[in-house]
């Protein structure tokens, strides 16, 4: 399996790079605490590498919270 999925694909995941740096920090923060296990298969130990996999194969997503009034 691929180690770093195209930058392209990812944009495509998140309506913004900040929001897509956004979830790949905290996604791999996640896995590097322990309070999340990984949810794909990769030949990586590192938690942003494995943080962009699933985000890449859509198996963690994020939901923008609306806006206070």
């Amino acid at each position: 399996m691929m180690k770093q999925p195209p930058l392209d694909s990812l944009k495509e995941k998140a309506d913004s790079r900040y929001t897509l740096v956004v979830m790949a920090a905290r996604r791999a923060r996640q896995l590097l605490d322990g309070t999340a296990q990984a949810s794909v298969e990769i030949d990586s130990e590192k938690p942003v590498t494995i943080a962009l996999q699933e985000i890449y194969q859509s198996t963690v997503s994020y939901e923008r919270p609306s806006a206070a009034k």
